[in-house]
């Protein structure tokens, strides 16, 4: 009985780490990834939007040089303060102040690039409700350089037809091409976050990519594109289950009628929901309809949660394992600019 016991005990323990939470969020053994966690839980906390943020950041990072941490410098001797985050398609790009937050307890134990992917872990883990973990581990180097001109030349574009986006994601110059089931997979992170109307204006008019007319309608009532004109970029929830009840029933939306959660904010295949009825923002959001292979994949990814988890997950593992392109890499004191020798 006592060996039995013993066991049953043992077990429990066991059971308890693999689910991976408790009160503080979930174990790791390495203390790294440990502090990464702890502050990525107090962020969100405090500011829902810090999680969708840092989802989006690993993206923007490793999808221009690689893993590197390019995406976070302000400045460096090669580009100046022309960075990354000066490129268009990273408007509204956000999380570096928990980046910032990280690095001064992690020290030069962990490299930018290894924070970037690990709070993007978390986040989406936060996220999902436990639903969508993964491990990558450390190691990773801090890049140099950073260009707004390059990012804008590698990150897709809202607006981009199917082809420019398969393109985009077969390109074999990242060191690992993406297939069109990867591109399904990951425009699913498009269930959290927002946009700015500067990224979806072309969706408003009587000649965009077909879009529900009742969603169109309460995005025109929202955000009137005659605001751009005005120096005004205001933003949207990408997910119009994360909106008002008041703009989702302008736009006829009802979430529970759609067989979707209701919960807002949670990473989820919802995106697939609304794309099979058009209320989806962007054009690249939409074009994935007009291949077979890729809408067959829509319907499979909504009708099945758990598979999209499990896709979802194994494309952020090898999205975080994009090698870093640059000749000189290093581990950086400061996130956000390079270290004195550069």
């Amino acid at each position: 009985m006592t060996n039995l016991n013993a066991t049953v005990a043992a077990v429990l323990v066991m059971l308890a780490f693999l689910a991976g939470q408790s009160v503080a969020g979930r174990y790791y053994y390495d203390k790294v990834q440990d502090k990464v966690r702890k502050e990525v839980e107090k962020a969100m906390a405090k500011n829902p939007s810090v999680g969708p943020a840092l989802v989006r950041l690993v993206f923007h990072d490793c999808w221009v040089y690689g893993c590197d941490g390019s995406v976070l410098l302000d400045s460096t001797p090669t580009d100046g303060t022309n960075t990354e985050k000066k490129a268009a398609n990273n408007i509204g790009l956000a999380g570096f102040e928990v980046i910032d937050a990280i690095k001064q307890k992690v020290g030069t134990d962990a490299s930018c690039a290894d924070i970037v992917a690990f709070a993007a872990r978390d986040a989406a883990d936060i996220l999902s409700g436990g639903k969508i973990f993964y491990t990558i581990p450390g190691g990773r180097k801090d890049g140099v350089v950073s260009s707004a001109a390059v990012a804008d030349a590698n990150l897709p574009h809202p607006d981009f037809n199917f082809d420019e986006l398969k393109d985009n994601f077969n390109a074999s110059s990242r060191g690992s091409s993406f297939t069109v089931e990867e591109l399904v997979v990951l425009s699913g992170a498009h269930s959290i976050g927002v946009a700015h109307l500067s990224s979806y204006q072309d969706r408003l008019g009587p000649d965009s990519t077909p879009i529900d007319s009742d969603y169109q309608e309460a995005l025109n009532k929202a955000t009137p594109p005659g605001l751009l004109k005005t120096g005004q970029n205001p933003t949207v929830t990408n997910n119009v289950r994360d909106e008002t009840d008041a703009f989702q029933k302008d736009a006829a939306y009802n979430p529970v009628a759609m067989g979707v959660n209701p919960k807002r904010g949670v990473l989820d295949n919802s995106y697939y929901h609304n794309n099979l009825v058009n209320k989806v923002l962007f054009k690249s959001d939409w074009v994935l309809r007009t291949d077979d292979f890729a809408a067959s994949k829509l319907d499979e990814y909504k009708n099945n949660p758990a598979e999209w988890n499990s896709d979802f997950a194994a494309a952020m593992v090898k999205l975080s394992s994009l090698p870093a392109q640059g000749n000189k890499l290093e581990i950086r004191k400061n996130c956000r600019v390079p270290n004195p020798q550069y």
